[in-house]
């Protein structure tokens, strides 16, 4: 089971990510970058310049190589990521653009997406980096491996997730 932690910022992100997703090796380091006139988050090999890629195993490290790298900002990462393989048994579930800000306080999740959260039993819910966007985790699968409608998206491979640790308001 993957349960949501308590914490409020990415200084607290060791303890807010769940244990069973930190304990498998798939995570990456992320830049921004730009691509077509795009902000884009590109996914690195932590503790290094290398690309990594969310279909190479090879390309990817552990929790632990992965917060190091960002912390010591060696390279200067922008944060980091776990990545959906067909060899786990999760599913990211993407939810565009559905926080909005009330005031400078505070933020309300949109209807729709309080659905979807509703009917998340066992699951890791937090707030993408852009602050607008939450991220899902849970465990299941999708057939061909993603799909997405609307502002709705949903992988099991081939893709990974920034991770912030920051859990919903």
């Amino acid at each position: 089971m993957i349960t949501q932690t308590t914490g409020e910022t990415i200084s607290n992100f060791e303890e807010n990510v769940p244990a069973e997703l930190a304990e498998r090796p798939q995570w990456v380091c992320w830049l921004y970058e730009e691509r077509d006139d795009k902000r884009t988050k590109v996914p690195y090999t932590p503790g290094t310049l290398r690309r990594a890629s969310s279909t190479d195993l090879m390309t990817w490290g552990t929790f632990d190589e992965a917060v190091d790298a960002y912390e010591r900002s060696e390279p200067p990462y922008d944060g980091v990521g776990f990545v959906f393989s067909s060899a786990d048994p999760y599913v990211g579930i993407d939810l565009d653009d559905c926080i909005c800000d009330i005031d400078e306080y505070s933020a309300m999740v949109a209807p729709w997406a309080q659905e979807i959260l509703d009917r998340v039993d066992d699951g890791y819910a937090e707030i993408s980096p852009s602050g607008k966007v939450i991220h899902i985790i849970v465990r299941g699968s999708v057939r061909g491996g993603g799909m997405r409608r609307g502002p709705v998206e949903m992988y099991s491979r081939a893709r990974y997730f920034a991770i912030t640790g920051q859990p919903l308001p």
